[in-house]
């Protein structure tokens, strides 16, 4: 019984190095310094004796994003970029606003999972898995509900009320990164040959055309 249980916390413990997107830390803390030239899988430690609370520090996540845009949301990042002292932590969040009616398109996170909590109105929810199945897997979310989008996999938000909508997403690594799947596939810079794309979705070249137009200036302005 006692062996049992020494299992049981060995694992509780390893847990959450196991399921972190981020190599862990091996001191108290690395505050980024954004201002070395120094080049490495994310930033050099400032020194600890220059940190200060404002290193730990962000405001602002209680205003609402801009969404008077084509999607109708506004993602609002808080990762390492905005919060030195996220770095090696392994974690960031986001906050997610939505008009009407308005979309988180279809796009991944190489490097987390996500899990994404309502905090006022509803959305609808959903991820692919992998081929060959591609199964969708989607769920409506109300107030207060929790949502898990595994690392890698296509994931979206649809906001399909008449009221606004606010999300609130932890995400498992200080720098995610998002790949918005009709941003890269149309609007890549160079553009991706129009035969190649015509072959891989079976359409007219025009279509093509048409969307690597749109998305190109989308993505270029």
């Amino acid at each position: 019984m006692a062996s049992a249980m020494l299992i049981v916390v060995l694992l509780a413990i390893a847990s959450p190095l196991v399921l972190a997107s981020d190599p862990g830390s091996l001191q108290d803390f690395c505050v980024a310094d954004k201002a070395s030239p120094v080049l490495v899988n994310g930033f050099v430690c400032k020194n600890p004796m220059d940190v200060n609370a404002e290193d730990f520090f962000f405001s602002g996540l209680n205003k609402p994003g801009n969404t008077n845009n084509r999607l109708g949301s506004n993602v609002t990042a808080v990762d390492v970029k905005k919060i030195a002292g996220l770095n090696t932590l392994g974690i960031s969040l986001a906050r997610i606003d939505f008009a009407p009616y308005g979309l988180n398109p279809p796009h991944t996170h190489p490097r987390a999972t996500e899990v994404l909590t309502v905090i006022e109105g509803s959305l609808l929810v959903g991820f692919v898995t992998s081929n060959a199945q591609n199964r969708l897997i989607f769920k409506v979310l109300n107030a207060g509900d929790v949502f898990v989008f595994p690392e890698g996999l296509i994931h979206f938000q649809f906001n399909r009320g008449h009221k606004n909508a606010v999300a609130i997403a932890g995400l498992s690594s200080q720098n995610p990164g998002v790949i918005t799947v009709a941003n890269a596939v149309f609007g890549s810079n160079p553009k991706i040959d129009e035969s190649i794309l015509a072959k891989a979705f079976q359409v007219d070249k025009k279509v093509i055309d048409y969307l690597q137009s749109q998305f190109w200036m989308d993505n270029n302005n």
